[in-house]
């Protein structure tokens, strides 16, 4: 997958920068993303004395039956930490985007379709770019350990479409709805743009 390689590329890149950049670069995963089977990994780096900049990226590449979950993400962002960098309160602003294919799902928030029920088999495709800003803590555990709490609230612009069995969507006693016979629709998300709980190595 193209996606794929070039998040390797990336994170090859950023590994072989941090030589140069000792006690102010850091590589982390949010666990939270590995407890729903997602694979993750960020790259934070200092800009000043406050500031760092970071760059995260996500992947789920799985189908588990009939459930389908597949979607990849990157969110660069910018902090500004209270006291230092990698210590203490920090606030940021963040971008996102990605794409998705989602099936069998209900996606809670949003006006995507329900795609369980009467709607049960079909799918979903789309795109997405936001943005928002971010509240978090970091803790230092050791000299090159740390573990952050981050939180993050936005907007995302999300076009998708539909596909299988047909373009129209039922209710949940199996009628067709009103207004769903189009193949497309478009998503404006305002909520939870990001949580983390993140172990990090500092270098």
């Amino acid at each position: 997958m193209k996606i794929l390689r070039l998040v390797v590329i990336l994170a090859i890149s950023a590994i072989s920068t941090f030589g140069s950049l000792a006690q102010t670069a850091s590589v982390k995963t949010n666990l939270l993303g590995w407890a729903t089977t997602t694979p993750n990994l960020g790259f934070e780096f200092g800009i000043g004395r406050q500031a760092t900049i970071q760059l995260f990226g996500a992947l789920n590449p799985w189908e588990f039956g009939d459930t389908r979950i597949r979607f990849w993400n990157v969110e660069p962002e910018f902090r500004y930490f209270f006291c230092e960098k990698f210590n203490g309160h920090f606030i940021g602003i963040h971008a996102l985007g990605g794409q998705y294919n989602l099936r069998n799902v209900k996606v809670p928030l949003t006006n995507l379709p329900d795609l369980t029920g009467a709607n049960k088999g079909r799918h979903v495709e789309g795109w997405y770019v936001g943005g928002g800003i971010t509240y978090g803590y970091q803790w230092l555990l050791s000299r090159h350990w740390n573990f952050e709490a981050s939180l993050g609230v936005g907007y995302a612009y999300s076009p998708f479409k539909y596909y299988g069995r047909c373009n129209r969507l039922f209710d949940k006693d199996g009628h067709p709805m009103e207004g769903t016979d189009k193949d497309s629709g478009i998503c404006h998300y305002f909520g939870p743009t990001k949580l983390a709980l993140s172990i990090m190595y500092v270098f």
